[in-house]
């Protein structure tokens, strides 16, 4: 069984189930078997321009009791009172269900749940809307091999996508992963302000480092390359770049930037204690 032969629900549908919801399309997965329980009338009308035929409800209820696979992808602070909302309620036998709220651990899920529920925990990222995310999975204990095949399935339609099997490093995915596409947009951010400093056109600055960022990124997307040896065919000694990381290293970006995670990963693990 694939994705294609499932009934799909979610509830929320803001811009991580919007990204699910675009790459299982591109997937093949026939609209009519995406059903979405959304509050808000405006986002409702988004969903349903999606693609004709994807269903939206109002009733989390009425969504969770049709559905193979249940997506659970609503703000951390919302999840007690869906969570609530569905302890206790009849459900498919054999429902997969699938948790995008940041630090919300497994266990109070099958706390509301039932300890019988397979579930899985998932860290996506931003760039899921533009099909080129990195998601991270982590399953209970009763998740089926065929279960974990599916929420892979499923989550590489937006990116990539791998398990974690212990699930207290989620909150140091989330510091790496989750969090890190903001960091890469300041360090952008922060480049195109400079050039257009240096007298460069705002319209050139952006191309200039926006295409610049995408080019280093496809080069290291090929992970059997170091990045210190990649930065290094960049940098001749003597040179431009090694006089602008010289600045850098002078400025302590190293324990900025492990300063930086570590706040994240921590503060991950705040919220997470605050949610049980």
């Amino acid at each position: 069984m694939t994705i294609r032969d499932l009934d799909i629900g979610f509830i929320g549908g803001g811009n991580m189930a919007q990204a699910i919801i675009g790459g299982l399309l591109r997937a093949g997965l026939p609209a009519t078997r995406l059903t979405v329980a959304e509050p808000d009338a405006a986002r409702r009308g988004q969903l349903a321009q999606l693609a004709a035929g994807i269903r939206t409800s109002t009733a989390n209820t009425a969504v969770a009791a049709a559905a193979d696979v249940l997506v659970l992808a609503v703000k951390p602070q919302v999840m007690p009172a869906v969570l609530a909302e569905l302890a206790g309620q009849r459900r498919p036998a054999g429902q997969l269900l699938l948790s995008v709220a940041a630090g919300v651990p497994l266990a109070t899920l099958a706390g509301a749940l039932g300890p019988g529920t397979a579930l899985v925990r998932v860290m996506p990222n931003q760039p899921a809307l533009v099909g080129a995310g990195m998601s991270v999975l982590v399953a209970a204990a009763g998740v089926s091999a065929s279960q974990r095949a599916l929420a892979l399935e499923m989550l590489q339609t937006t990116g990539r996508a791998l398990w974690l099997e212990d699930e207290s490093l989620m909150d140091a995915v989330t510091a790496v992963s989750g969090s890190g596409p903001a960091y890469f947009y300041l360090l952008m951010e922060l480049m195109e302000d400079s050039a257009t400093r240096l007298g460069l056109p705002a319209g050139i600055a952006r191309s200039l480092v926006r295409q610049t960022a995408m080019g280093a990124a496809c080069s290291a997307a090929d992970e059997s390359q170091d990045l210190a040896a990649l930065r290094a065919t960049v940098t001749s000694p003597g040179g431009t770049t090694a006089a602008a990381v010289a600045v850098m290293e002078q400025a302590g970006i190293r324990d900025t930037v492990s300063r930086a995670l570590t706040a994240a990963r921590d503060r991950g693990a705040e919220l997470g204690r605050s949610k049980r």
